[in-house]
Parts: structure tokens; C-alpha cells; sequence
């Protein structure tokens, strides 16, 4: 790790489940504050440990046959000795995509957020969909929208607790928005104009998401896109 957090132990749970020594100034950070001044591997390392950790956490029980589990694979593998059957920490699949149509992009809030922040749609992909099927359904259950290209753009992984982050870009083939209330607190069109300037921090009426998040990536990839 970098020379800044030589001084530095990092916990990764929330719930300390055994003791650390902690040395002259050393303190617990808490991983999503500090991701930003994480470069790539030093991040790659942290979502790793910190996705183990809490698989970990929660899966000490065989869900097989019920029996408690073995640590295996330096700590990456479950095993049960009752029925034999290995256990392996696993990612759920989600996509994230930023939906445009001419200059303007489709971006939506949680009420839990501060004011006037948005961000892309995103949702979990279930079981039999493409990737191209989840951002459609998932983009017309939240926000009424019907989408029809879908282009993949990158991916993220993303330890909260252990989501595998699809970004796509897409285009809206309908215009009005008719916000699920159940999903998110509000959805709506933001011109590129002002989308520019919530990136330059000079917006009065839109935040964006951090710029480590892939969210942010697509956002600007759209934005700045000619």
C-alpha cells in the first residue's frame, strides 16, 4: 500500500469480530470514506478483504445440509466436513447505466440522500436475464422509461456488501417519466448543460456521486462525449 497508510490498520467489518492491537496513531477507517484516495490496486485489495470478510461473516453454516463450516483456501473457502460440499464467496450481479436520449440523461435519488443529490439507475440482474434485459426492466420499474440500445461500458466491483457493479450506457426510445415511488424518490432529465456543470462543482441544483464510483465515470463519459 502507499506510504500514507503505512501508519494505518484497516478494519473492514462493522462489527469487530476479534481483537486488534492498535499502535501510536493508527485508527480505524471506515472503507467507502476513504476510497477516494485509493489508487487501483490498493482499492482492488481493500474490496477484496472486505468482501471475504463479510461473506465470512455470514455464512459460517453449511446451507447444504445446516452443520457449521471449516475455513479453507486461506480463508477464501468454506468446507463442510458433515456433507463435504465447499462453499465460495460469491458476488451478486448488478447492472448500472446512465440513460440518455439527444442532450439530456435520465438520473434518479433515494430519499436517504442529501438534497439535490442523483445519480444513474441500477438494480440487481435476476436469474435467466441478460444484461441488456436488466437494464431494460429495471430502467422502466423505476422510471417509467423504455430503453433500446444498451452498450456495455465497464465494470466495478463494489464491497456494500458484495455487489459486482455491469455499467452500460443507453438510449431512451420514450420521453415521460412516471417515477416508482417504491424504488427510489425521485427520477428525472437533467440537460448536459447542467450535467457539466455539477462535474465542474459549480452546479446549484445537482450533485454527483463520487468520483471513484462508476456511476461518476458513466456520467462523465456521457457529458463529455461529443
Amino acid at each position: 500500500m502507499g506510504n500514507r497508510f503505512l501508519r494505518l490498520k484497516f478494519f473492514l467489518t462493522s462489527k469487530p469480530q476479534f481483537q486488534v492491537k492498535q499502535e501510536n496513531s493508527a485508527k480505524f477507517l471506515n472503507l467507502r470514506a476513504i476510497a477516494g484516495d485509493l489508487n487501483r490496486s490498493e482499492g482492488a485489495m481493500l474490496a477484496h478483504a472486505k468482501t471475504v470478510l463479510d461473506w465470512q461473516r455470514t455464512h459460517s453454516f453449511c446451507s447444504n445440509c445446516g452443520k457449521e463450516n471449516r475455513v479453507a483456501g486461506m480463508g477464501t473457502a468454506f468446507h463442510c466436513d458433515s456433507c463435504k460440499k465447499e462453499h465460495h464467496p460469491r458476488s451478486d450481479p448488478a447492472m448500472i447505466v446512465l440513460v440518455s436520449k439527444g442532450d439530456r440523461c435520465l438520473l434518479g435519488r433515494q430519499a436517504v440522500w442529501e438534497k439535490g443529490r442523483y445519480s444513474t439507475l441500477a438494480g440487481f440482474i435476476e436469474p435467466g436475464e441478460t444484461i441488456e434485459d436488466a437494464v431494460r426492466r429495471e430502467v422502466w420499474e423505476e422510471s417509467g422509461i423504455q430503453v433500446g440500445q444498451v452498450a456495455y461500458e465497464g465494470s466495478q466491483p463494489w464491497p456494500f456488501p458484495r455487489s459486482f457493479m455491469i455499467g452500460c450506457l443507453a438510449t431512451a426510445t420514450s420521453d415521460e417519466v412516471k417515477v416508482n415511488l417504491d424504488e427510489m424518490d425521485d427520477a428525472r432529465w437533467f440537460e448536459r448543460s447542467e450535467v457539466l456543470k455539477a462535474l465542474d462543482g459549480t452546479s446549484t441544483m445537482l450533485s454527483l456521486p463520487p468520483s471513484f464510483a462508476i456511476s461518476s465515470h458513466l456520467i462523465r463519459k456521457w457529458a463529455t462525449q461529443t
